[in-house]
C-alpha cells in the first residue's frame, strides 16, 4: 500500500509540474496574438556604419565555400564592409577557406582569414579574437550553415540609428525543410521558437536572445556586456541576457528570413539539442541569481525563469516516463480507476497548449491545416523522444560536468538528391543512450498492451506518444550509427 501511494504521488506531482510549464504556452500564445503587429522601433536614417561580418568555422568542408561567397555577395558599400573568416579547422576546410578568401580578395572584397591553432573558448573564443581586430561599429555573425540574402545588412542596419539598440536578430529559414520527416518536424520546432516565442517576448518588452547567428550586434554593446565568454555552451544566450540587463534594446525581425540548413540526421540533431539544453541550464545557473536580484520588472524575471529553466522539464519527463507503467498497474490493481479522470484532465491540460503552440507556428509559417494536424502529434512525440538526450544535458549542467562545444555537422543538403550518409562529419550516438531509448519504446509497448487488455482506453494516446517518440529517436539513431555509416566519435565528449 505504501509503495502504491508513493508511485501515484510521485507520478501526479511530476505531471502537475510539467503541466505548469505546458500551460505557460498559453501565456506565450496570448502575448503573441496581442503584440505581433506592434512595432517597437522604426528603422532610422540612411547612415552606413562600417560592418564587420564574422564567419566562425570549424571543420565545415561541405559548406564553407557557400558561406564565404554568400557573405561576399552582401549588398553593402564595399568600403564599409569587412569580412572575417574565423577558422579553427583541423582538416581540409582550412585550405578550402583560404582559397575562396584569396579569390574574393582578387575580386576586390575586403576579407581577412584568421586561423587559430587551438579551439580555446570554442566559438566564443573565435568571435572574441575577431572582435579584437574588427573595424566595424556593427558585427554581423553567420554560422557555416547559413546563406544570408544580399539585402540582409541594408534591412537591418537602419535599426541601429537608435543608439540604445544593441542587437537585431533575423528569423531562421530552412533550406532543406522538406528533405525528410525529421527536417519537417525540426522546422516546426524552430518556427515555434522564432515566430511565436521571439515575437511574443520582444514585442512585449521581455528579454529574448540572440541565436548565435543571422543577427547583428553593436560592437559597443558586446564590450559593455562583458564580451564573449565561454563558461557556458550557449555563449549567445549568456551574452544576450547580460546585455539586456545592462539596458540595451534588442529587436527581432520576423519578416527578415535568413535561410539555413537544419540537421537531416538524428545524431547531428541530438548533438545540437544536447548542447542547447546543457548550455541553457548553464546560463540559468550563471545569470538567474543576478537577474532575480536586479530591479528588472517582475514580468521580465518571471519570463526569464520559464525561458532559462525550460530544459529542466526533460529530466522530469524521463521520471514521468519511468513512472507511467507502474502508475497504470497500481491504479488498476488497487481499483483506483477514478484517478484516470484526473490523469485525463492533466494530460489534456498539458497536451492542448503544446498542440496549439506548435500548430500556430506551423500555420503562421504557411503549412496547410491538414498537414499541421498530421504533424503536431509527431512534433510532440519527437520532443518526448529527446528527453533522455536533453535530460542528460540538463543534468550535466546542474552537476557542473563540462564538455567541449560540439558544433552541429553540416553536409550541404539543398536538393532531394543530397544526402548525409557516409559523409565525413556524420555523428555517432552514444550506444548506451540509444539502447535506453529503444528499451523505453519496448517498455511503452508493453504498457500499451497492458492498457488494451484492461480496456483503459483513455491512457492510450499518452502511452502512444511516448512509444513512438522513443522508437523514432532511438531507431533513427541506431540506423544512422550502424547501417547508414557513422563518423569516428560521438558528438559530445567531456573535457577536464
Amino acid at each position: 500500500m505504501i509503495f502504491s501511494y508513493a508511485v501515484i504521488g510521485a507520478y501526479f506531482s511530476i505531471l502537475l509540474l510539467l503541466m505548469v510549464y505546458c500551460m505557460h504556452r498559453y501565456v506565450i500564445l496570448n502575448l503573441y496574438f496581442r503584440t505581433r503587429n506592434r512595432v517597437s522601433i522604426q528603422p532610422g536614417g540612411t547612415r552606413m556604419p562600417i560592418v564587420t561580418v564574422q564567419l566562425p568555422v570549424y571543420n565545415e568542408m561541405y559548406v564553407v565555400e557557400r558561406l564565404i561567397r554568400a557573405a561576399a555577395a552582401l549588398d553593402y558599400p564595399p568600403d564599409r564592409l569587412e569580412i572575417q573568416v574565423l577558422d579553427d579547422s583541423t582538416d581540409e576546410t582550412s585550405s578550402l577557406a583560404q582559397g575562396v578568401v584569396e579569390q574574393m580578395r582578387i575580386d576586390g572584397c575586403s576579407i581577412v582569414y584568421l586561423h587559430r591553432d587551438s579551439r580555446e573558448g570554442y566559438k566564443a573564443g573565435a568571435l572574441a579574437r575577431g572582435l579584437e581586430c574588427a573595424r566595424g561599429e556593427l558585427i554581423a555573425v553567420f554560422d557555416a550553415d547559413f546563406v544570408p540574402s544580399p539585402d540582409f545588412l541594408r534591412r537591418i542596419v537602419p535599426y541601429f540609428e537608435d543608439v540604445a539598440v544593441g542587437m537585431v536578430q533575423s528569423r531562421w529559414g530552412h533550406i532543406n525543410r522538406a528533405h525528410n520527416l525529421l527536417t519537417r518536424l525540426e522546422a516546426i520546432l524552430l518556427d515555434a521558437h522564432f515566430i511565436i516565442e521571439h515575437t511574443a517576448r520582444n514585442r512585449s518588452g521581455l528579454f529574448f536572445n540572440f541565436n548565435g547567428t543571422a543577427g547583428v550586434w553593436r560592437a559597443g554593446c558586446i564590450r559593455d556586456a562583458g564580451g564573449w565568454q565561454h563558461d557556458t555552451l550557449t555563449e549567445d544566450l549568456d551574452l544576450s541576457y547580460r546585455a539586456q540587463m545592462n539596458g540595451w534594446k534588442f529587436i527581432f525581425l520576423p519578416d527578415l528570413v535568413t535561410p539555413a540548413e537544419i540537421p537531416a540526421d538524428m545524431n547531428s540533431f541530438k548533438c545540437q539539442q544536447h548542447r542547447w539544453a546543457k548550455g541553457g541550464i548553464e546560463t540559468a545557473r550563471k545569470i538567474l541569481p543576478q537577474l532575480l536580484r536586479s530591479r528588472q520588472p517582475l514580468a521580465v524575471k518571471s519570463e526569464a525563469c520559464f525561458h532559462l529553466l525550460g530544459n529542466i522539464n526533460y529530466p522530469l519527463l524521463v521520471l514521468l516516463a519511468l513512472l507511467s507503467y507502474p502508475a497504470l498497474v497500481v491504479r488498476i490493481n488497487m481499483g483506483w480507476r477514478h484517478l484516470f479522470i484526473l490523469d485525463l484532465f492533466c494530460f489534456l491540460a498539458s497536451i492542448l497548449p503544446i498542440a496549439l503552440y506548435f500548430g500556430t507556428a506551423a500555420r503562421q509559417a504557411g503549412m496547410s491545416l491538414s498537414k499541421t494536424i498530421a504533424a503536431v502529434p509527431l512534433v510532440m512525440a519527437l520532443g518526448i523522444g529527446l528527453c533522455i538526450n536533453n535530460g542528460r544535458g540538463a543534468l550535466e549542467a546542474l552537476f557542473r560536468q563540462r564538455s567541449e562545444f560540439a558544433r552541429t555537422p553540416k553536409f550541404r543538403i539543398e536538393t532531394p538528391g543530397d544526402t548525409w550518409r557516409r559523409k565525413r562529419y556524420t555523428g555517432r550516438s552514444a550506444a548506451v543512450q540509444t539502447r535506453i531509448e529503444l528499451g523505453l519504446s519496448l517498455y511503452f509497448l508493453l504498457a500499451i498492451m497492458f492498457a488494451l487488455r484492461c480496456r483503459v482506453w483513455a491512457s492510450l494516446p499518452f502511452l502512444g506518444l511516448f512509444f513512438f517518440g522513443f522508437l523514432y529517436v532511438g531507431g533513427f539513431s541506431l540506423y544512422q550509427t550502424y547501417v547508414a555509416g557513422a563518423g569516428q566519435q560521438p558528438c559530445e565528449r567531456p573535457v577536464a
